[in-house]
């Protein structure tokens, strides 16, 4: 999977850093996902190499401006070109009667159907919205001064790599009997031998997991939800000597996120939704949340727009 940042600032846009979007590009495919859509969002589609046409799931973490003023013109986008087959939205309650509010009273016509998922204010934790035989994904509720969800996207296990030297050493041909041995099916050979796919395969490959986390306070659900996640994506919107800020507009300060990841046993930390008080110049700066966090965990990085993480097993940031 890969993890490309459109939006890393909160509240407003900076002339660095957009309001909050996240997109994630599915292994093997060419389908889109996206994380929250603030304003500008579909410009930052237009900055960077990603297609909005490939664009198949949204998801919302809660409905406050800088995570979906960016939604109904994206949307509305999507139309006029026509290359979507359809779009599922995640989000909480409101976000429906948002987005159909907005369509109608702009009198925007999308052309391709929309299927709406709504996540209950009162959801139990680890709910799961989609398991097929690659991708779980499932949330969780968060500590915010709305109704607020986590995310996480778990790849499932992977085929073990398939044996080609013993496979040709016994004169199987390439073809669908190789891809019917790796899904592990027995295979009748010349109406005699019995071929095993375990006796032809590795062991299962792990698949890789991240999880999006923001707007909140400190959370145990979030913890939960995060469990031997590969990566983190949590918000940092205050510095620690900021705490009370944090407490009082229900947001994360730089040390909560990772004592989150701590906690949780996660590979890799990305701190975003970085207020605009920590600009460059200021007396402290976003690189000082950098090194808040890394006294707690020490793999964590900065999310800056555009930068893209490729989440793979075991993978360290340099």
């Amino acid at each position: 999977m890969q993890v490309t940042f459109l939006g890393t600032s909160s509240g407003v846009p900076t002339r660095a850093r957009n309001v909050s979007a996240v997109a994630l590009r599915l292994p093997q495919s060419s389908e889109l996902w996206l994380f929250d859509c603030g304003e500008g969002t579909q410009h930052q589609f237009l900055r960077s190499d990603l297609r909005l046409s490939q664009l198949k799931k949204i998801f919302i973490s809660h409905m406050h401006g800088d995570h979906i003023f960016g939604l109904p013109g994206l949307l509305a986008s999507i139309g006029l070109s026509g290359e979507s087959s359809g779009i599922d939205l995640y989000g909480p309650e409101p976000l429906e009667s948002y987005i159909n509010g907005v369509l109608r009273s702009s009198s925007s016509r999308i052309g391709y159907p929309i299927k709406f998922h709504q996540i209950s204010n009162n959801i139990e934790k680890n709910l799961v919205l989609l398991d097929n035989d690659k991708i779980k994904v499932s949330c969780t509720p968060l500590i915010h001064r709305i109704p607020a969800f986590a995310y996480r996207i778990e790849q499932k296990p992977k085929p073990g790599r398939f044996n080609i030297e013993l496979a040709k050493e016994l004169g199987i041909r390439p073809g669908p009997i190789y891809a019917a041995l790796q899904r592990g099916e027995e295979i009748t050979l010349d109406g005699q031998k019995i071929l095993k796919g375990k006796d032809f395969c590795g062991p299962k490959r792990p698949g890789v997991s991240f999880v999006y986390c923001t707007d909140t306070l400190f959370s145990e659900s979030a913890i939960e939800l995060a469990k031997g996640a590969d990566l983190l994506i949590h918000e940092s919107t205050y510095a620690h000597q900021d705490a009370k800020l944090a407490y009082e507009r229900q947001h994360s300060t730089s040390t909560m996120a990772a004592q989150v990841a701590s906690e949780a046993g996660v590979k890799q930390l990305a701190l975003t939704h970085l207020s605009p008080r920590y600009c460059p110049g200021n007396s402290l700066t976003q690189n000082d949340l950098l090194t808040e966090a890394k006294a707690i965990f020490q793999n964590t990085i900065l999310a800056k727009d555009f930068l893209k993480i490729d989440i793979k097993p075991d993978k360290k940031f340099s």
